[in-house]
């Protein structure tokens, strides 16, 4: 039977399994909206910006580990996307991106609203396609979902002409995906494995470092199994929060530039460092020449091009997380028969002493509400069983130290960009992901403006997300830092007029609450957890002088941190310099 092209991508999604898109309609998209106005198994979203339409797409494929779709319309449209495209892209997400292009005879004569999509996005896509021929149609699709899941998952994009939606021809839907030149690596080599493996065994001093590819590979148990057999404790950086439980006797919780002290303390004096499923980011690693500087480095990834590219390896196993470690703890446990206890017990016992010695910690306030305390009593109240989106800045930091994650895909935050405005697009999709689930994204106030007409549509879709926006009325990581480094001259980070959000959730049909002291704290988390119907803005106006410790000064090793208790921070930072 023939169908025509919006059809034919109808039909695609279904066999995918899809059953959400995120999206914004415009002109030469119209014929894949009117495909989909009576289809019963596909639901559209319809967000207020196309930028919220990624967000939250990549939100729902984070917290299902399913594949996030996103469809735009032509020129605007498109490179209103290019921002969630670069967020999924340096995290890892996988989505595909449809975006509605002028039709074939009209690309390159700066048609209305034509943009070229592909070669914007190239840089910031694992794949991009422009589809010519509606007989390609079906191909593109599957080898498009194809590569967005496998190997290092990441975003692709596809560009759909509007005669290519439009035309006519047979469904034909391919099985099976060949591509010749693509081919992931999901065994590690066999002899490095051993390696490593005698290398574990022998460590007086080894450490875990655990990223967000052991999320995306589904390795939480077999880490949790290494951790545990070899009694060796696990930092994890801001995208591996909750790959390991934070709340587990061996856990370090994140490292790098605001991690935690014994965590930067144990990866500075390790004699071995296991980077599982991740790239060395300059948050983590702080002055590259004195990273791990004791340690051998055995580093685990499925993209062999992040292997060796900002830190020295000895040991380099390029593979699938999960399938690697699988093959480990079968050599651990039949090569090795270590008394693991008697040989970590006294760098376990270091450890601890490094955690009794400088725990995460800030100056409670009966007068005035401090953001760790709001965090803190979120995780109270939750008890750990909900899903945090974040913006970024000093609200995505708070969130990182003073909740803990004991669950995979239970922590979804812009790493590697760092984009404000992510948070609450992104927690829509988390919360149609998992529908059952308690969503919370931790917001500052200046971020939740960034993409504040979400609010439409969580109210239409009646989306029960919860926001708590720390409210110090600045872009508080800036001021924080011009408060360090440039002598307290706090030039335009001082949001001079910030709405009232009561107001502006309560305009939209949402629901709105605040707190302005801390024993109103509490009643304000309860109450906007009881609302099941609609989203809650939760405001809480918090000390605007408070700054995210420990602090790690760009430049500086790891364990050279800066700590709330150091009033005078410039003979300190002259130190570390």
């Amino acid at each position: 039977m023939k169908k025509t092209g919006a059809e034919i991508f109808v039909e695609c999604l279904k066999k995918e399994g899809v059953k959400h898109i995120f999206g914004y309609p415009g002109g030469v998209v119209l014929n894949i909206f009117d495909a989909l106005f009576d289809d019963k198994d596909l639901k559209l979203i319809l967000t207020r910006h196309e930028q919220g339409a990624v967000h939250a797409a990549d939100g729902y494929a984070r917290a299902s580990g399913k594949v996030g779709v996103a469809l735009v319309t032509s020129g605007p449209g498109a490179t209103n996307t290019v921002t969630g495209i670069a967020t999924a892209s340096m995290d890892s997400i996988p989505l595909v991106v449809f975006s509605g292009q002028v039709p074939t005879l009209l690309i390159g004569n700066d048609a209305f609203q034509e943009a070229d999509i592909v070669g914007i996005t190239r840089p910031c896509t694992k794949y991009n396609y422009l589809v010519k021929d509606v007989n390609d149609l079906a191909r593109v699709v599957k080898e498009a979902f194809h590569i967005a899941s496998t190997g290092r998952p990441g975003p692709v994009l596809i560009d759909l002409p509007k005669d290519v939606t439009s035309g006519i021809t047979d469904f034909v839907w391919p099985e099976h995906v060949k591509i010749r030149s693509y081919n992931p690596t999901y065994e590690g080599n066999k002899w490095m494995i051993k390696h490593a493996a005698h290398e574990i065994a022998k460590a007086k001093k080894p450490v875990i470092m655990a990223g967000g590819g052991v999320i995306l590979s589904g390795a939480s148990k077999e880490l949790k199994e290494l951790a545990e057999l070899t009694k060796i404790p696990v930092t994890m950086t801001l995208m591996g929060l909750g790959g390991f439980p934070g709340t587990h006797t061996l856990s370090l919780g994140m490292l790098g530039m605001h991690g935690t002290y014994y965590s930067n303390m144990a990866v500075q004096d390790a004699d071995l460092l296991i980077g599982i499923g991740v790239r060395f980011d300059d948050r983590v690693t702080g002055k590259v020449a004195t990273f791990a500087s004791h340690a051998k480095i055995i580093h685990i990834d499925i993209d062999p091009t992040s292997i060796r590219k900002n830190i020295r390896v000895d040991i380099p196993i390029v593979g699938d997380v999960k399938t690697v470690l699988k093959d480990m703890l079968k050599v651990l446990k039949e090569e090795t028969k270590e008394p693991w206890d008697a040989v970590r017990k006294s760098w376990l016992k270091q450890i601890s002493s490094w955690k009794q010695e400088r725990p995460l910690r800030y100056t409670y306030n009966e007068n005035v509400i401090k953001p760790q305390f709001v965090v803190e009593k979120l995780y109270e109240i939750t008890k750990g069983d909900a899903i945090i989106t974040t913006e970024v800045g000093q609200n995505q930091m708070w969130a990182a130290q003073f909740y803990k994650y004991d669950k995979p895909r239970t922590f979804l935050s812009s790493g590697g960009l760092g984009t404000m405005g992510y948070g609450f697009p992104a927690a829509i999709g988390a919360q149609l992901a998992c529908p059952d689930k308690t969503v919370i994204d931790i917001a500052g106030d200046g971020s939740i403006q960034m993409n504040i007409q979400e609010l439409a549509t969580a109210v239409i879709d009646k989306l029960p997300v919860k926001v708590a926006i720390l409210n110090n009325q600045y872009l508080g990581m800036v001021r924080q830092w011009q408060e360090l480094f440039f002598k307290e001259r706090y030039s335009y980070s001082h949001l001079d007029v910030v709405p009232d959000f009561v107001k502006v959730a309560e305009a939209y049909g949402a629901a709105g609450l605040r707190a302005t002291k801390p024993s109103e704290v509490e009643p304000v988390i309860k109450e906007a957890l009881k609302i099941k119907n609609k989203p809650v803005f939760m405001d809480f106006i918090v000390d605007w002088k408070e700054k995210v410790y420990p602090m790690v000064p760009a430049g500086a090793s790891i364990n050279e941190m800066l700590f709330e208790e150091e009033k005078k921070t410039e003979k300190r930072l002259k130190a570390v310099k």
